[in-house]
């Protein structure tokens, strides 16, 4: 990207956080560096969509630079309630990358990013000039690649992986959340039988693994070891 007279333009950063503080702390930690601008600001991805198309435009300015983002830096945990996959979707489908900013220890919500093509993962608990770089990478396109994105993508590297294909794991998903076979069979447009099939299978591989699941509960506690479904939440007690 190049300005007037050769000279190479920031790059146009966009925030979705809704922690006051965490926003002033990424514009601190990017004011000082000439080619990261860290232009807009907001609470949700409609909210920041919104702004960045109430931006001046072209026409009033001279400058195609106005509306366009090169990057979002996105909280996965919204007040919201928003899903991860959603809001990396609404923003890629503008042409947008995003890097994922988080303090959470969710491989969940990593892996539902991942999936829905964020560039990497970032912790808002490393250290200033990792951050930095972190963002100077996803800004210009390139993978960033840490810990914490592997470790997401691939599940937790201590456990053997089962090598579920994409059909396994949708039966997996919905039968060990809670579903029948019977209402996995019409969400998925399986018979019954077949539904039946995949789980014997699905129950042979992580046998196989060393990791048995014998029964629905088994296999619930699979699912969650391997990112198909979230950890539970742990709530206070009252």
């Amino acid at each position: 990207m190049w300005a007037e007279g050769g000279e190479t333009a920031p790059r146009r950063i966009g925030l979705v956080e809704d922690h006051e503080s965490v926003a002033i702390g990424l514009a601190a930690m990017l004011a000082p560096e000439p080619d990261l601008d860290l232009v807009l600001t907001a609470g949700t991805v409609p909210e920041l969509l919104a702004a960045a198309a109430n931006s001046p435009s072209p026409a009033t300015t001279g400058s195609s630079l106005d509306t366009r983002l090169d990057l979002v830096v996105l909280d996965l945990r919204l007040a919201d309630g928003s899903s991860p996959e959603d809001n990396v979707r609404a923003l890629r489908n503008r042409g947008i990358e995003v890097l994922v900013f988080t303090g959470a220890d969710n491989a969940f919500l990593v892996r539902a990013a991942a999936k829905a093509g964020v560039l990497g993962v970032v912790r808002k608990s490393e250290d200033v000039p990792t951050v930095v770089a972190a963002v100077r990478r996803a800004a210009s396109g390139e993978q960033v690649v840490t810990t914490d994105w592997a470790a997401a993508i691939d599940g937790d590297p201590q456990l053997s992986d089962v090598g579920l294909s994409p059909r396994q794991e949708e039966v997996l998903t919905l039968y060990a959340s809670g579903e029948k076979a019977s209402r996995v069979a019409r969400l998925t447009g399986l018979s019954e039988q077949t539904v039946n099939d995949y789980l014997g299978r699905i129950r042979q591989k992580y046998a196989d693994a060393g990791r048995p699941a014998p029964t629905k509960t088994d296999l619930y506690k699979r699912a969650v070891e391997d990112g198909w479904l979230p950890v539970p939440e742990r709530h206070p007690r009252g």
